[in-house]
């Protein structure tokens, strides 16, 4: 599985942010992989897929993807706009905030954003979808996939703009049982840690970096990346992560 997350492409091809053009970016990301010997069997992308608001970003978005001939998975962030973003993910092989079982696994995607908020919050009818969707399987393992980071950051700023109901949301994760790892985007930085038995993974940007632990607002220096994830029968996670310099 392919994890990419936080392209912020614009309609305009020359579009930038923080000096990076991002569709270039995000090119160089997919070339990277398409360069290599790994093959992933699906594309999860976690948000923050445009910046400015168009129609047009995301028909660039699907357009860049679409050459990879693989289901993609799309949940939104704090950018994107769902009105637009959902006519443009819900149209096969994209989805949006959907859930597919693939062998033992199931796949979920949920929207943990706020309307007019950085910050995000899972509602709780977003988890009671959560939990009707993984209670009406016979998965033997759960990923779920969201753009806010369900734990701290370390990062005095970032954690100002993450997920409300942190707390709340692992709770869940843990009551359900079959959680083995979640993923997730916005903090534009890796991030690889286990909760309650559930690894935590967050992929750092197609496009530019935030400085980790900074306490305030700080661009890092390290170039876009993408990770590999393969999820085995007895629900571990191997990932790599590759950094495009």
């Amino acid at each position: 599985m392919l994890h990419i997350t936080d392209p912020h492409l614009f309609a305009d091809p020359e579009g930038s942010l923080r000096g990076t053009n991002t569709r270039a970016s995000l090119e160089k990301v997919l070339a990277h992989y398409a360069a290599g010997d790994w093959r992933a069997d699906r594309v999860v992308v976690t948000g923050d897929i445009i910046q400015d608001d168009s129609a047009g970003a995301y028909e660039i978005f699907r357009e860049l993807l679409l050459p990879l001939k693989l289901r993609t998975h799309c949940v939104p962030g704090n950018h994107d706009i769902r009105d637009l973003m959902r006519p443009v993910c819900c149209r096969p092989p994209f989805s949006y905030c959907a859930f597919e079982e693939i062998g033992d696994w199931l796949l979920v995607g949920i929207d943990s954003c706020i309307k007019g908020d950085a910050g995000g919050e899972v509602e709780a009818d977003e988890l009671d979808r959560l939990s009707e969707i993984v209670g009406r399987s016979t998965a033997k393992h759960v990923m779920v996939c969201l753009h806010h980071p369900p734990v701290p950051m370390g990062s005095k700023w970032l954690d100002t703009v993450g997920l409300k109901n942190g707390d709340e949301v692992l709770e869940r994760l843990r009551m359900l049982g079959r959680i083995r790892t979640v993923a997730f985007g916005h903090v534009h930085q890796d991030y690889d840690d286990v909760y309650e038995g559930i690894r935590i993974l967050a992929t750092p940007s197609t496009c530019a970096q935030f400085k980790p632990g900074s306490d305030n607002f700080e661009v890092d220096d390290k170039p876009p990346a993408y990770r590999r994830l393969t999820l085995n029968v007895d629900g571990s996670v191997d990932t790599e992560l590759l950094w495009i310099d």
